[in-house]
């Protein structure tokens, strides 16, 4: 069998699980003259305008959904999405932006959707969808800041090492839309936010750096993390002004939980990760293979992330009361601290590891893609690999040690073969990796 084109099938399966056009209409539903949104009921006679906001790279098929619901109740809308993400809609406003580095767009876009939650009322209701992506599609900046800081930030912090937890910490409290302060401006109205999580263990005040949910950290902690990552000598005069200003008092917090303004906030998890993971492992079953899901928040270092699941596969592997073949399911979102000039991404970076372990172990194909269709900043969502692929490459010529020290694992795949091109895929809850064990 070829695992490769299976493995890509698995991984397909799991990315259609969560696509908006699935999760919102299971949801959200108008019955009569009642809006059921989840577990909750709106009767419309009782609203009087309905808002429709929001940002992330899904951001604009889950508006899409919404629109085909609610048309012409919907009073004004704006969402904002990655460039190449967007879809046409009718009553919602769209703006393409920057990501993973915000840009002007992103900043105009932020202070029109704030404009709208400014604009609701009490018997009003604001639709929020909100997916991954949409910290670095809501960017503003801080008092005696700049844009232009506020971007150089940004990337000293995705390319530190840092964890998503750790990174939106210091994004949220530099910020009036992110950390809860989105419910803030919408107060008194009702607020329902459709959310797409793209954070292991789906913990609401991160995706997205959490415009609607309560925050629990702090200005210390957002310095901390600073410290953490020998950030603070590097990071703009202006806001490491203003977080130590923070830390001292001297600025609001972000609302924490039991802020009542969280009163007629709902937030409402509709996809994640384990639910992409068991669509891909009964895709498996498909194929007549055994899928086991291992571990569905992986985080931390891509290159221990490698080592961890080539090691669990060869374990498997070498199980003989493990019948084969098996496939091994892993999720989560890893992180790369850069050092080289290439191009690539978390996805591509752990499968060259991956193959360069795997070169003298047969039966054994690990791909690993994103499920938002692009990795870091290029065209390929992943990148699946074997035994074949480090001795494939080596007789083009194609050295994949070089490739790992310039951190250009894009170039590598694009040459020695091996890329998952999906183009973007309208969804996002972090990568898949599908292992295959023969």
């Amino acid at each position: 069998m070829n695992c490769r084109t299976i493995a890509e099938q698995i991984f397909l399966a799991g990315v259609e699980s969560v696509l908006p056009e699935r999760l919102i209409t299971k949801e959200m539903a108008l019955r009569d003259n009642c809006l059921v949104i989840g577990h909750l009921n709106f009767s419309l006679e009782l609203i009087d305008n309905i808002y429709v906001i929001g940002a992330g790279k899904a951001s604009a098929m889950m508006a899409v959904e919404v629109e085909k619901i609610l048309d012409s109740r919907i009073t004004e809308g704006h969402i904002v999405v990655k460039y190449g993400h967007s879809s046409k809609l009718k009553y919602i406003r769209v703006t393409e932006a920057g990501h993973p580095v915000p840009d002007s767009n992103g900043f105009k876009a932020t202070m029109a959707i704030m404009e709208i939650a400014g604009m609701a009322k009490g018997n009003d209701l604001v639709v929020c969808v909100l997916s991954g992506g949409g910290s670095a599609l809501l960017p503003d900046f801080p008092e005696g800041s700049s844009p232009e800081e506020m971007i150089k930030l940004n990337d000293l912090l995705i390319n530190s090492g840092a964890c998503i937890k750790e990174i939106n910490a210091v994004r949220k409290h530099l910020s009036i839309v992110k950390g809860g302060q989105l419910a803030r401006a919408v107060c008194p109205a009702i607020l329902v936010s459709l959310i797409l999580s793209d954070v292991p263990g789906d913990p609401l005040d991160v995706i997205a750096s959490g415009p609607t949910a309560p925050d629990p950290t702090t200005y210390k902690q957002a310095l901390d993390v600073l410290d953490k990552y020998d950030l603070t000598a590097s990071v703009p005069v202006g806001i490491l002004k203003y977080l130590k200003e923070g830390a001292a008092g001297k600025r609001p917090e972000t609302p924490k939980p039991g802020d009542l303004i969280f009163e007629k906030s709902y937030n409402l998890l509709i996809g994640s990760n384990r639910l992409a993971l068991e669509a891909a492992k009964q895709k498996a079953s498909e194929f007549n293979i055994n899928a086991v899901i291992i571990d569905d928040q992986l985080q931390g270092d891509t290159s221990s992330v490698a080592e961890y699941i080539v090691e669990t596969s060869l374990k498997f592997k070498v199980d003989k009361n493990e019948m084969k073949p098996v496939c091994l399911l892993f999720g989560g979102e890893t992180t790369v601290k850069m050092t080289g000039r290439g191009l690539g991404g978390r996805n591509q970076h752990l499968a060259l590891l991956s193959a360069i372990m795997l070169e003298n172990h047969q039966g054994i194909t690990i791909l690993s893609a994103g499920t938002d269709g692009t990795d870091g900043p290029t065209s390929a969502a992943g990148a699946v690999v074997d035994s074949d692929t480090v001795t494939g490459a080596l007789s083009k010529n194609i050295d994949p040690a070089k490739y790992i020290r310039d951190f250009d694992s894009y170039h590598f795949f694009k040459k020695a073969g091996g890329q998952i091109i999906t183009g973007p895929t309208m969804t996002n809850v972090m990568d898949i990796i599908v292992v295959i064990v023969e």
